[in-house]
């Protein structure tokens, strides 16, 4: 896919893997239309981007919310027309057992609020932008690249039956996608990032990103940088689709 001068979608596009992933597009010539419920964050975002020379624009959106979607992505029409590509990147975390006990009694369990709250992000998020852009990118006769951010996790991980879950499903839906909409010339891939460097391991204890980092084959974690060259692999090889990239330094080897 020709980068330059296309539209490119971002959710949770104000810091971390988005933002790393809307310069690393935007240095190749993309239009970018950033996504994320933080307004000022974005409002940072676009701010830093638009320093660098960037093309960026900041687009106030819960994913999880059906109109909240629909909303957004008719606003990115009207204001930089029809969208040529997406990253699904929008995510959260509600880590817990489903079963917290001690001998034999149960302390703790994953409450159902824990369990709904990371499917609405995480799978009905990626659900709803994907119908969004799609259906633009058909209207528009765009042949386009979506681009679907899941994690090793979906193999499952102990303390996240509802993210493993969701992610799990998020490859789910790329591979089906990648079939549905091969013949609207629409691409969709998937990037399943491992221990990656973020605001979120930041506020880990030091003692628990080393142990993280002693069981990865690379011996560190990984920079949102190299998540971002993965998704922009997947928009610029043609020939690529319904696939999922392992970017975890050797993790699951």
């Amino acid at each position: 896919m020709q980068l330059k001068g296309s539209v490119i979608a971002i959710t949770g596009g104000a810091r971390g893997l988005g933002l790393a992933m809307a310069q690393s597009l935007g240095e190749r010539g993309a239009r970018l239309a950033l996504i994320d419920l933080e307004s000022d964050a974005l409002d940072q975002a676009v701010g830093a981007l638009g320093e660098a020379g960037l093309d960026a624009r900041a687009f106030v959106a819960n994913v999880a919310d059906e109109t909240s979607v629909v909303d957004v992505f008719a606003a990115i029409h009207e204001w930089m027309g029809p969208i040529s590509g997406l990253v699904n990147n929008a995510g959260i975390t509600r880590d817990g057992l489903l079963v917290k006990a001690k001998d034999g009694r149960v302390e703790k369990i994953m409450s159902l609020a824990e369990w709904q709250q990371v499917v609405d992000v995480n799978l009905t998020g990626v659900f709803l932008c994907g119908r969004e852009a799609a259906s633009q990118m058909v209207a528009a006769r765009h042949k386009g690249v979506i681009v679907n951010i899941s994690s090793i996790s979906r193999a499952g991980n102990m303390g996240q039956s509802n993210y493993a879950a969701a992610k799990a499903g998020v490859v789910a839906l790329t591979v089906t996608w990648a079939k549905e909409l091969a013949r609207h010339g629409i691409r969709v891939g998937a990037v399943a990032p491992g221990f990656i460097e973020t605001e979120m391991t930041a506020s880990m204890r030091p003692d628990i990103l080393e142990k993280l980092a002693k069981g990865i084959p690379l011996g560190r974690l990984g920079q949102p940088e190299n998540i971002a060259d993965s998704v922009r692999f997947i928009f610029e090889n043609a020939y690529f689709s319904g696939r999922v990239i392992e970017c975890d330094g050797g993790l699951r080897i």
